[in-house]
């Protein structure tokens, strides 16, 4: 991209994030980090794909913002919602993007030295039909991630509720849990999906009968073949939100509120903090007292019952433990009745929101890469050198 273009986008870019709060000073660093290892580019494609994204993905985030407020809870006590974006998740959703990005402005420019120098060589300037992996990987990374980012901000609005992916019966759960998909959801992905290819192929510099026989051209496009990539990036975009919600519901930790019923958010993606001790003592209470009460064994049972759910680590405190003290919330009731306050509701923790993200675009990115590989007939091992 042209560097008088490219300095003043990125300078607006940066100052829309700064006046709309849409991202936190960290976030702004790394988006103006991010914005650089796009624009070195000499196509105006990967920075454009940034833009887009972004811009399309603020706009979401603030859809019916105050009704996506009251569905979840904050961790820290706020209202639930998207806040500001951390430099983490900046890098998230972007850092894949941003080394495919580098990875082909190294080629094009090892390529362009050849051809000037051997113009016999093979290898093409513009983008050819059976062409560069690393450029489906880029776009690939964004119309997954876009995809995501539409699911999540809309689906949640969905009037119907959301039901586990990764359970067998497809339960019904809390809106905002991982791995809770909705028809709403799905379609709002897959026109996240859409918008990101639409705007590829309306900037893609293809090939064409009157390049092909220059330097640098190479094999021309047909219509048929651009519908085919056009239909094959958007759906695969689409699927990447629904391997996000498989990963998110698999393998991060969704907490619940006991009382509400809504789920707890962690500010920036991060961990949500709960006693694991709590949810399995609550979950055993609250059996048992089904089950006394089937039995008809009584009050007696119940209240015998309710004092197995009380919180015994304190007996490896040292001092008295406050019930009311601020710093044990998660670990004991404001409310005076023992009762944990918030219970894992699915997942395992071993990652976190922006862990999930990252390897959700990573696995889209070299999958599509893989795919077009098998379907060109091209080796992978172009992605390492300039041919």
């Amino acid at each position: 991209m042209h560097p008088v273009i490219a300095g003043p986008a990125i300078l607006l870019l940066c100052y829309r994030a700064y006046s709309k709060k849409s991202l936190t000073s960290g976030g702004i660093v790394a988006a103006a980090l991010t914005a650089i290892a796009h624009a070195v580019h000499p196509w105006n494609l990967p920075f454009v794909l940034l833009v887009v994204f972004f811009l399309a993905g603020t706009r979401v985030t603030h859809i019916k913002e105050d009704v996506k407020s009251k569905l979840t809870f904050g961790s820290k006590g706020t209202s639930g919602g998207e806040g500001p974006r951390t430099h983490v998740q900046v890098f998230a959703n972007s850092l894949v993007a941003s080394i495919l990005c580098l990875l082909h402005t190294y080629q094009l420019h090892q390529r362009k030295q050849s051809l000037l120098v051997r113009p016999n060589e093979s290898g093409s300037l513009c983008f050819s039909w059976g062409g560069d992996l690393l450029v489906i990987g880029i776009i690939a990374n964004y119309a997954a991630v876009a995809a995501d980012t539409f699911s999540s901000e809309l689906g949640i609005l969905s009037k119907s509720q959301p039901r586990l992916i990764t359970s067998p019966t497809l339960r019904k759960v809390p809106p905002g849990t991982n791995g809770g998909v909705t028809p709403l959801g799905l379609l709002a992905g897959l026109g996240g999906s859409m918008l990101i290819v639409t705007t590829s192929m309306l900037f893609l510099p293809l090939c064409t009968p009157e390049t092909s026989g220059r330097l640098g051209g190479g094999a021309p496009w047909t219509l048929e073949q651009r519908r085919y990539l056009m239909i094959g990036l958007t759906l695969w975009g689409a699927l990447g939100s629904v391997l996000d919600s498989f990963l998110g519901g698999l393998f991060q930790r969704s907490v619940k509120d006991v009382r509400s019923g809504k789920i707890v958010e962690g500010e920036g993606g991060v961990r949500v903090l709960v006693s694991a001790a709590e949810g399995a003592r609550l979950i055993n209470h609250q059996a048992d007292v089904k089950a006394k009460l089937l039995s008809g064994e009584g009050q007696d049972a119940v209240a015998q019952a309710d004092e197995t759910v009380v919180d015994d680590d304190t007996a490896h405190d040292s001092q008295p433990v406050n019930k009311y003290d601020a710093r044990r919330k998660n670990r004991r009731s404001s409310f005076g009745d023992e009762q944990p306050s918030r219970v894992v509701e699915n997942g395992w923790d071993l990652l976190d929101n922006n862990d999930v993200n990252l390897l959700m675009a990573f696995t889209m990115s070299v999958g599509a890469m893989l795919v077009a590989s098998w379907y060109w007939g091209v080796p992978m091992n172009q992605t390492l050198y300039p041919y």
